[in-house]
């Protein structure tokens, strides 16, 4: 079986990571459709099981029913263990595309572009042409990011539970949901266990500080979490990536910080009534949110436009490469901007933080950015065609099931059976496409002994 596993990851890593997600999904499906899922204890439908096991295993959020009360504890259960193992299969996934494609590409670079997350291989420079990797030889490497995982989520319940036993939650409960939130946060998720969501704790800053710090370890990516592990103080040895990463998502925050402030201070419903203080944490976690964690202390209907297509432009983003966040992610953004300062300066190369970036990670990044807005392209004329509402709602709640961030205006609860379904679609192309569009490109790398003619089009 296990040769078996190997010759079909190694002979289309693509067609493995599909493989892999629809078989979690079909369970989760039936999982949910028991009754004994319900709270209520009938059959939910099929298109609602569809879709909320598609929302578990991409670790989106997105939801067609009420999570707090339509499931029973089973059900809950399955959201719970379903968000994890989403989570961490996501990283192992592009860890072993990783270590397959390794075996035909020597540019390390070009691994972290298909989202490998193989942290031995962070400092090691070139692979071997010749080297040979066996799916067994992962298991120390799924130990780590299995541990990283678990170590993070306890730490951010532990942060969350004295602030629910303040609240008055009863001890169970305060347990219950210090894990479940936990969980949520670091696998990007955003799932609320209690009816009321966010609205209890929308002004406990330290609960939703605990909360930000969970979303933004998850959205960083395994590669940064490893390097944080060996080294937090010499990061004159991380990686390009690492520094990529962590600049890029700073960067973004920040300025999705600034950017929320400036157009939301004047609204009354979301932002417009709190003081400077208030004004700017708020917009801090709205921005740290919309790079995939999908939790919200506002109505997102409530926004001014100028502030959804915000929204939306950081839910396309993204997190980092091999992370439980969704988008097209902040290193591919960055090669695209180091691409550009290049053409700028009238270099032929890319650099950045001392070393150069070969020009094939730049074919990579266009076609992921290509895939992205395509698959949210056509599914916007889809929604809009069925659900006949405005452009700026329909495009918010596409690019957040792309992205899997969770985010919703309040349309994709009030979809229809088919317009479910597409959605469904676009969450799993927007967390299995990318990266296995990534790798399929890398491993379908070719040698070609020749070279045609040179002419030039016009271009802009």
């Amino acid at each position: 079986m296990r040769d078996g596993v190997d010759s079909l990851a190694h002979k289309s890593p693509s067609r493995f990571a599909i493989l892999v997600f629809s078989a979690l999904i079909m369970v989760f499906t039936v999982l949910f459709s028991l009754p004994i899922a319900a709270a209520d204890r009938t059959i939910t439908p099929l298109h609602d099981a569809v879709f909320t096991a598609v929302s578990v295993i991409c670790v989106t959020g997105l939801t067609t029913v009420d999570m707090a009360t339509h499931w029973s504890a089973f059900g809950n259960i399955l959201v719970f263990v379903g968000v994890n193992i989403g989570g961490i299969g996501v990283l192992t996934l592009a860890s072993l595309m990783g270590l397959v494609i390794s075996r035909r590409l020597g540019l390390r670079a070009k691994l972290m572009a298909a989202s490998d997350s193989n942290p031995s291989r962070i400092h090691a420079g070139p692979v071997n042409e010749g080297q040979t990797i066996r799916l067994g030889e992962v298991g120390s490497l799924l130990l780590t990011v299995a541990i990283s995982a678990f170590v993070i989520e306890v730490g951010v319940a532990a942060l969350l539970f004295p602030r629910m036993l303040q609240a008055g939650v009863s001890l169970g409960e305060a347990v219950w949901h210090s894990f479940y939130y936990a969980a949520m946060a670091f696998t990007n998720t955003g799932f609320n266990p209690n009816p009321g969501g966010l609205s209890p704790f929308a002004d406990d800053y330290w609960f939703l500080g605990a909360l930000m710090i969970g979303v933004f370890l998850g959205s960083l990516g395994f590669p940064v979490i490893y390097a944080f592990a060996r080294g937090w103080r010499k990061p004159r040895r991380w990686s390009v990536h690492v520094k990529l990463t962590l600049v890029t998502t700073i960067a973004l925050m920040i300025l999705g910080m600034i950017f929320y402030i400036i157009l939301e201070f004047d609204n009354p419903k979301t932002f417009g009534s709190l003081n400077a203080g208030d004004t700017i944490f708020q917009s801090l976690f709205m921005s740290v949110m919309t790079r995939s964690g999908g939790f919200a202390t506002i109505e997102i209907s409530d926004l001014h436009g100028s502030s959804l297509l915000l929204s939306d432009m950081l839910m396309f983003i993204g997190g980092g490469s091999a992370s439980t966040a969704g988008g097209i992610k902040v290193t591919t953004l960055a090669i695209l901007f180091l691409a550009a300062f290049a053409e700028a300066r009238g270099k032929q190369e890319m650099e950045a933080f001392g070393r150069r970036i070969p020009s094939d990670i730049l074919r990579l990044s266009v076609s992921v950015v290509l895939w992205g807005a395509t698959t949210v392209a056509v599914a916007s004329i889809l929604i809009l065609h069925i659900s006949k509402q405005p452009f700026d709602i329909v495009l918010f709640d596409v690019i957040s099931a792309f992205a899997t961030c969770g985010l919703s205006t309040g349309l994709t609860a009030d979809l229809p059976p088919e317009g479910v379904y597409v959605m469904a679609a676009t969450m799993f192309m927007g967390r299995v496409g990318t990266v296995t569009l990534a790798a399929a490109l890398a491993a379908s790398h070719s040698r070609q002994l020749f070279k045609r003619p040179e002419e030039r089009p016009i271009v802009g």
